[in-house]
């Protein structure tokens, strides 16, 4: 094999090992090379590049991590690859939201899943009532080192249904408060120590919000009101007032429209009636603003950690503030699921759990990106509690609220959507919080109406 040959072969090795091409696309280049797959396989063991070997199991894994979190789980995944060289790892990245969701649901109903995925918590219940997900194996699990126990209960709860569990938490990602701490200082916002002096009620977050404001000129607070940021802001400060969506059977609405108005209210007295925030900053404008000193407070979910950290800013993180005297806070949790399948190799099923094992207890990596881990000997890590600001809000964990389970929604569902149509007008000043609570209804009401596509 000439040295031009082997060069091609190590970069589609590096680039087979990373997820970036499949196994097949791998042995179909190197056969276009005149290479024969025996040839390519041999040369890669030796000089252990390859994802796996021609003899060993191998894991198809589907996930839907772009930007950073797409860097961190490349990261994971060749920890994985070189601490198991026995295994062979395909894993793919799809587009994130519907079209992966899409394709996982064909994929599991046609019979030819990947032994792996991820899922957002928030979809488990519609793919396990759809059987498009395999219960998982406690026993199995277990003998990989991963048990109930290893995470709260409150989260271990959300992995299941009908009593069976469904999914293997990675993490959860809430929603919650960046502040700046020189605009805070400036506005008399901090404590003696530097930090943030607690706000709780309505009157007390937006009077923050005006000191802020003062000091920057601009805006007191960054949140998107255009994509799915108000879906977030609302489902906080109703879940805080005790309100529910559906009723305890999912068939039915059962929106309070007293909590409703009241938590509308407060988003439209950001925008319109103190005008603390811009009413037209999509989720680009909302994170610039932020980034740039323009606004002293950030509401967001924690991914963007590493964004403002990338700005060498000087900011830090608390959970999201109890403005109407509950702690609940929109969230979701990335999961591993196992597809359906009606023939499963023995072989092939261990290995998938040894894949989901080996990246829970690498999750301090993940942890990086801002997700709070799900796997508690690592949330308790002291490595993990020296992880700032990503640590600072790890309580939050016992008492986030996912998206009530219906088949229209979950992360990047149809529900958010028609959120952000009901909220966006209302955060303009178009709407008023009884327009939008009728509009909202109303576009639940017709999905309820509809049936369930899978």
């Amino acid at each position: 094999m000439n040295s031009e040959h082997s060069g091609v072969l190590m970069d589609l090795a590096a680039r087979l090992r990373t997820g970036q091409v499949t196994r097949r696309a791998f042995l179909e280049r190197t056969l276009a090379l005149g290479i024969s797959s025996g040839a390519a396989l041999t040369l890669l063991n030796a000089c252990g590049a390859v994802s796996g070997n021609s003899f060993g199991t191998q894991v198809t894994y589907w996930n839907l991590f772009g930007g950073g979190d797409g860097v961190r789980m490349v990261q994971m995944q060749d920890s994985f690859v070189h601490s198991h060289p026995a295994l062979g790892l395909e894993a793919i990245t799809l587009a994130w939201g519907e079209p992966y969701y899409t394709k996982l649901a064909m994929a599991a109903a046609g019979g030819r899943p990947p032994d792996v995925a991820i899922s957002h918590m928030s979809r488990v219940s519609t793919y396990a009532q759809g059987e498009l997900l395999d219960p998982i194996d406690l026993d199995l699990l277990a003998r990989h080192g991963i048990k109930a126990d290893d995470f709260l209960p409150s989260i271990w709860e959300k992995a299941q249904y009908n009593g069976k569990v469904y999914a293997v938490p990675l993490d959860t990602h809430p929603f919650v408060m960046y502040y700046n701490k020189q605009i805070c200082q400036q506005a008399g916002l901090l404590d003696s120590d530097g930090k943030l002096k607690p706000l709780q009620g309505p009157d007390a977050v937006i009077d923050a919000f005006k000191k802020a404001q003062q000091v920057t000129g601009a805006w007191g607070l960054a949140v998107d009101t255009q994509d799915v940021t108000p879906w977030r802001m609302f489902y906080t400060l109703y879940s805080q007032l005790g309100g529910q969506i559906f009723s305890s059977d999912g068939k039915s609405l059962a929106i309070d429209n007293a909590k409703a108005t009241q938590a509308l209210s407060f988003m439209r007295d950001l925008t319109v009636t103190s005008k603390v925030a811009s009413p037209t900053a999509d989720y680009g404008a909302a994170v610039a603003f932020f980034g740039s000193n323009k606004a002293g407070f950030h509401w967001n979910g924690e991914w963007e950690v590493t964004t403002f950290q990338g700005q060498n800013m000087q900011f830090d993180m608390v959970p999201f503030p109890s403005i109407f005297g509950g702690n609940q806070v929109q969230a979701d949790s990335h999961s591993f699921v196992i597809p359906h399948r009606l023939a499963v190799n023995p072989a092939t099923r261990d290995a998938a759990y040894e894949f989901i094992s080996s990246m829970l207890k690498d999750s301090l990596v993940w942890s990086q990106g801002g997700h709070i881990p799900a796997y508690l000997p690592i949330a308790n890590s002291d490595a993990y509690k020296n992880l700032k600001p990503q640590s600072n809000y790890a309580e939050v964990a016992a008492n986030v609220v996912i998206d009530p389970p219906a088949w229209f929604s979950g992360s990047g569902a149809e529900l958010e959507n028609q959120a952000g149509a009901a909220f966006q007008p209302l955060l303009l000043g178009q709407f008023t919080p009884q327009q939008s609570i009728d509009q909202f209804s109303a576009a639940l009401q017709k999905l309820l109406n509809t049936p369930p596509p899978v």
